[in-house]
C-alpha cells in the first residue's frame, strides 16, 4: 500500500519548492498526507488492523510535527499548504 513511483512523481511536481526539490518540509507534508488517507481507506475496511492503526498514528504524529516545523519556519507557506491539501489548521 505504499506510494507508487508515479504517484510520488506527481506529489513532487505539484508541492516542490525548486528544481531538484524532492525532500523540503512542503513535500513530505504532501506525501505523508496522501499515505494518511490510503491507510484510512485500508482501515475502513479492515477494522481490527491494530498494526496498521499503529502506523497510521505514527504518520499523524510526522505530519504534525513537519506543520509546526513549517509554521515557525516559514507561515505563508504552511498557510498554502494547508490550504491546497485542505488540512485543519490552528
Amino acid at each position: 500500500m505504499s506510494l507508487t513511483k508515479e504517484e510520488k512523481g506527481t506529489i513532487i511536481e505539484g508541492f516542490r519548492v525548486h528544481a531538484s526539490d524532492t525532500g523540503s518540509a512542503e513535500v513530505q507534508i504532501a506525501m505523508l498526507t496522501k499515505r494518511i488517507e490510503q491507510l484510512t481507506e485500508h482501515l475502513k475496511s479492515h477494522k481490527h488492523d491494530e498494526s496498521s492503526r499503529r502506523g497510521l498514528l505514527k504518520l499523524v504524529g510526522q505530519r504534525r510535527r513537519l506543520l509546526a516545523y513549517l509554521r515557525g519556519n516559514n507561515l505563508a507557506s504552511y498557510q498554502a499548504i494547508v490550504k491546497k491539501l485542505n488540512l485543519r489548521s490552528k
